[in-house]
């Protein structure tokens, strides 16, 4: 079996994700490659220990990214960092000659993604995606099979999108994501927007237009020094849309809602599409639970629901009476990173992870919903 030694950049929680991840790689079926950790980089020493007493793969241990970039054992790069550090350490993984899985937004603005698509365009061998998991959940994977064989009719309307309550808590201290200078001015669009925008992005709908609605709801938090620091990016965002299907041509509406306070929502992705022939709905409160409506004329209609299994993108030990949840879909995504690495393309359409591209169509959304926001208008997406 090949395999792709790694470096990870950012060794918190979702860099202890993927190393979990690769340590189960056992557990999938059929691949011809696999991930070893080699290298690892945080400023956050006390995170060492951890990958070290797990991972005896890993042979170097470092403070400083552009030593890991510049270790000839490393072959590929995830990088888990704030989000005003994109810029800087994506670049330079691309120039070094690095696959790169990278985190959303893929830059802090626009102008930082625009130079990050810029390196890929002069690294053209550098195999370049973006994280997010929410397609690979069984039944999901169904929705999206009814989008690849047309099931839907014409497309009446489109809700998707990602709710935590993880800072409905006042006193709650102030962490990076609460900071502009790092999160930047997107706020909650560039921390949760790609989970809610991967499946639209990749079914072709794309916004023609934004009326954004932004509400910044908890001005100030405990900055963990006994005094208070400003909150000064958005907590919550509404975001209604125009879209085009390529299938018809015809325009439908889009809402995407993006909540980081949600009363009521632990962490919940959710889609619903609604069609004159299919309808469909699911949520990850109740992630097996997937809801379909047929219609036919003159019938009546119903919510059909079904119980999905474990039936993933990617074939794994586990049968399908089993339950399937958010560790499995991390590895899923990762398997499909490196399946369409060693392959040179996905498993299937909607078993692949976002590109570059779709990271610019979400920086072009999100800087109309800004200044929607700041106009109280509908605004045209920039091509």
């Amino acid at each position: 079996m090949k395999t792709i030694r790694f470096g990870i950049i950012g060794c918190g929680l979702m860099g202890r994700e993927f190393a979990s991840a690769a340590a189960r790689w056992a557990h999938l079926l059929d691949l011809k490659v696999r991930p070893s950790i080699v290298s690892i980089c945080d400023k956050n020493t006390a995170l060492y220990p951890w990958y070290r007493g797990n991972f005896a793969s890993i042979t170097q241990v470092t403070d400083d990214y552009k030593a890991l970039l510049a270790n000839p054992e490393v072959d590929a790069v995830y990088v888990a960092v704030p989000h005003n550090l994109h810029r800087e350490i994506y670049t330079a993984v691309i120039a070094a000659g690095k696959h790169l899985m990278g985190e959303k937004p893929f830059g802090i603005d626009q102008e930082a993604n625009r130079a990050i698509l810029a390196a890929c365009r002069r690294n053209p061998n550098v195999f370049v995606r973006c994280s997010s998991e929410s397609p690979f959940f069984p039944a999901m994977q169904k929705v999206c099979a009814l989008i690849e064989s047309q099931s839907f009719g014409r497309i009446v309307e489109v809700n998707t999108g990602f709710l935590h309550s993880s800072d409905l808590d006042p006193n709650k201290p102030i962490n990076w994501k609460r900071m502009i200078e790092f999160n930047g001015e997107y706020g909650v669009l560039g921390d949760l927007g790609m989970h809610a925008l991967h499946v639209p992005f990749r079914s072709g709908w794309k916004p023609r237009n934004v009326r954004a609605i932004l509400s910044d709801i908890v001005k100030e938090r405990p900055d963990g020094k006994g005094g208070t620091a400003p909150c000064r990016t958005w907590d919550n965002g509404t975001l209604l849309c125009e879209a085009l299907d390529p299938v018809d041509g015809e325009p439908f509406p889009m809402t995407v809602k993006l909540q980081r306070i949600a009363p009521g929502q632990r962490n919940t992705w959710y889609t619903e599409i609604l069609g004159t022939r299919t309808s469909v709905r699911w949520a990850s409160t109740n992630p097996r639970l997937l809801e379909v409506l047929r219609y036919t004329p003159g019938g009546d209609q119903a919510w059909e629901q079904i119980q999905t299994g474990y039936e993933p993108a990617f074939k794994t030990i586990t049968g399908p009476i089993f339950e399937f949840g958010f560790t499995d879909s991390i590895q899923q995504m990762w398997a499909a990173f490196l399946h369409e690495l060693d392959t040179g393309k996905p498993l299937h359409r909607f078993a692949g992870c976002v590109t570059p591209e779709e990271t610019a169509l979400s920086h072009r959304l999100f800087t109309a919903a800004l200044e929607s926001q700041r106009l109280a208008a509908t605004i045209p997406l920039e091509e």
